[in-house]
């Protein structure tokens, strides 16, 4: 991963790829420019920045970001290591700006890169950390399995990969938000999206999967040998997992 100087968008899909869907961050691609103002007051921002915390980025260091969305994430590593070499990877074009605008505002270096999680368009061995937050529970079955051996391939012996994500049964969960209900409004939104994120965690068999160590399997399946999880939270959404893994 080459040193990155001011903000770049790159897009290193397939032509395969190109018209491969997604599951936005949000859920719903009309909720995107909702995403960032639900992130504050639902207190996620505390979650990227344990995050951060566990990963223990140093000056220099190369870290990809997978399943960056608006750039949060990449964004809390910069603020506490801004010599941080920091590329996040999303397959939301427009999630992608978004980021590049906040990432412009704030006068921070991020490389920005659209493409998938089960294939990441990094050179074996050139990263020093993985991360990802809020993010696999996004991904099918084979995607996070490759995620898993992607990540391992891309980083050098002795890098490491931190995974964020729903583990753990969820609780007070409501009815999704109706499909019909596509009201704009910010306070509207913001009211319905808590509901529309319980059920989510609740409902979704790729969530179920992350349950008890399933985060921790995945990573050991693939190849690392002393994955485990480091923390948890018991987040509003449901539990909070925070799993950690090396390359020997």
């Amino acid at each position: 991963m080459k040193p990155t100087t001011g903000v770049r968008i790159l897009d290193e899909r397939t032509q395969q790829e190109r018209d491969r869907a997604f599951l936005p961050g949000a859920g719903k691609t009309w909720l995107l420019p909702f995403y960032d103002a639900f992130a504050r007051v639902a207190g996620v921002r505390p979650l990227y920045e344990r995050t951060v915390e566990l990963a223990g980025v140093e000056p220099g260091q190369a870290v990809i970001d997978v399943g960056c969305g608006t750039g949060n994430l990449s964004l809390s590593l910069l603020a506490a290591q801004p010599r941080a070499r920091v590329t996040g990877l999303d397959p939301d074009a427009a999630a992608l700006h978004r980021a590049a605008r906040k990432a412009r505002r704030k006068g921070v270096a991020l490389t920005l890169v659209q493409g998938y999680a089960d294939r990441i368009p990094e050179e074996d061995a050139s990263a020093d950390h993985v991360v990802s937050s809020l993010a696999l529970h996004h991904v099918d079955d084979d995607g996070r399995a490759a995620f898993g051996r992607e990540a391992l391939r891309v980083l050098r012996p002795g890098g490491k990969v931190t995974v964020t994500d729903f583990g753990g049964p969820s609780s007070n969960v409501e009815d999704y938000l109706p499909e019909h209900d596509h009201g704009h409004g910010l306070r509207r939104v913001l009211r319905h999206l808590p509901r529309l994120m319980r059920s989510r965690v609740a409902h979704s068999p790729v969530v179920a999967r992350n349950h008890g160590n399933g985060i921790v399997a995945l990573l050991a399946a693939t190849g690392f040998e002393d994955a485990g999880e480091v923390a948890h939270v018991d987040h509003k959404f449901g539990r909070i997992t925070f799993v950690q893994a090396t390359r020997r």
